[in-house]
């Protein structure tokens, strides 16, 4: 007889069919950041997920972030990191590190899916004018070479995904003076999904997805549209942190995502359990127009 081990593996195969089959050749925009970074196992983990679904047919793009890796770097030269709001105050000095130090990052997760036996080619905002930006202020104070994204050119991700390349983006890019701007990675993720319509924007994060209730562990909402998200907001039943990541999330959906997903990155394997399983580990976000795909309480 059969192991059931086997037959338990063959059931997970076949659960994940309708997934590969509605998902093949779209677009899915992968934000990496958080704990999943730092980790080395959870690292190779992540990639592993990204170039399994490039070998099942998906389109898939990493937007990678670095913030703990910058403070790092920033600490290492003799820098003392600061935070206005929650942001980096990004001086020239400190955006040179930041800048070095992300497309050391870059270089490494393109090493590391290479190792796997995918194409892939890591570039900045900077190449191909990706990303145009705008000087960000928090609360009207200047906190450096900070941007926020006004424009998007996407021509040449289109391009290396039709050569057949997994592109690994690091979110910096240039204003009109072509002075070098550091990009929040959720930001950078959110506009280059709008900007190709891609079918999934998946963010790894450091927190289980959203909860109904954050005090309760029971509470980890599946799924929801983008209507109960906004309820969530305005009810204040999400942190302080969630917020301009739900903000984000419907924005994107509202420019053309039909799903966005928030995980916890500490998981091992959460892309594929996320896109390829019925109930999925983290939170979902879509369009009105789409159908949940599992539902609570049955």
């Amino acid at each position: 007889m059969v192991n059931k081990m086997y037959l338990d593996k063959a059931e997970v195969l076949i659960e994940a069919l309708p997934y590969i089959r509605r998902f093949n050749r779209k677009v899915i925009i992968v934000k990496y950041g958080g704990s999943a970074m730092v980790d080395e196992e959870l690292k190779r983990n992540v990639i592993k997920d990204v170039v399994l679904l490039k070998l099942v047919g998906f389109k898939p793009i990493i937007v990678h972030g670095g913030g703990k890796e910058i403070s790092r770097w920033v600490g290492k030269v003799g820098m003392e990191p600061k935070f206005i709001n929650g942001l980096r105050v990004t001086d020239e000095a400190t955006m040179e590190v930041a800048e070095m130090v992300l497309n050391k990052v870059n270089k490494e997760l393109v090493t590391m899916i290479e190792s796997l036996g995918v194409k892939a080619i890591g570039i900045s905002g900077k190449d191909g004018a990706l990303l145009h930006v705008q000087k960000k202020l928090s609360d009207g104070q200047d906190i450096g070479f900070v941007g926020d994204i006004d424009a998007v050119e996407p021509g040449m991700l289109w391009k290396l995904l039709e050569n057949d390349f997994l592109p690994v983006v690091c979110p910096v890019g240039f204003d009109d003076d072509f002075n070098t701007y550091n990009i929040n990675a959720d930001d950078a993720a959110c506009a280059i999904a709008k900007a190709m319509n891609a079918e999934k924007l998946a963010f790894l994060t450091d927190i289980e997805g959203v909860y109904r209730d954050y005090s309760d562990a029971d509470s980890l909402i599946s799924e929801l549209h983008i209507s109960e998200a906004r309820q969530l907001i305005a009810d204040g039943n999400v942190g302080g942190g969630m917020i301009p990541k739900l903000q984000n999330c419907i924005d994107a959906i509202e420019n053309g995502v039909s799903r966005v997903h928030i995980l916890d990155g500490r998981i091992p394997h959460c892309l594929l359990l996320e896109i390829f399983t019925n109930k999925g580990i983290g939170t979902a976000i879509l369009n009105e127009s789409e159908e949940k795909f599992y539902h609570e309480g049955k």
